[in-house]
């Protein structure tokens, strides 16, 4: 049965959280707001908190700062997963994907569409592994991030996680 293996050490990831929006600032952002209070609240570390305008080139420049950091293990990137001309969070993630984690984007939507109903077909949330980071993109409303760390990442984020995790896998990623 999957689940939390409580007799398992909890081990911290560090992961960045990276808004993509033309209009936010850190003191507005509520989705932003909203991962880090979960993230931090479950023991893990904030790496690094930013946000960046919806332009193709400055996210895949701050993604890929983000990926070289040793001190980052995971980033969690909210808004512009959309369907509009703006949105453009997966055209500049998914180019810089080793391996995509197509179960990622699969299981948001499967999470979204028990409250969103079909509206659920609009996000383009995705995931992956560039450089031995984790990568997650996640629509930006502080609803949608709920639904990610909630329904998905707060397990697959936890050591403790049965019968697998993301953490775990930490150290082979780079294996060739």
């Amino acid at each position: 049965m999957a689940g939390i293996d409580e007799s398992k050490t909890f081990g911290p990831v560090r992961i960045a959280v990276v808004t993509i929006s033309d209009t936010r600032t850190l003191e507005t952002d509520k989705s932003g707001q909203t991962l880090v209070g979960r993230l931090t609240l479950a023991g893990h570390e904030l790496a690094h908190r930013s946000i960046v305008t919806d332009d193709i080139d400055k996210i895949t420049e701050r993604l890929k700062e983000l990926i070289a950091d040793d001190g980052v293990e995971a980033v969690i990137t909210t808004g512009g997963t959309g369907i509009t001309g703006r949105d453009v969070t997966p055209e500049a993630m998914e180019p810089l994907y080793d391996k995509k984690i197509d179960g990622f984007g699969e299981l948001f939507r499967q999470i979204s569409f028990q409250k969103v109903g079909t509206s659920s077909l609009q996000s383009r949330a995705t995931g992956g592994i560039a450089g031995g980071t984790f990568l997650f993109a996640v629509p930006g409303s502080p609803n949608a991030c709920k639904d990610a760390w909630d329904g998905i990442l707060r397990f697959q984020l936890d050591l403790r996680h049965m019968p697998c995790n993301l953490p775990e896998m930490i150290p082979r990623l780079l294996e060739s």
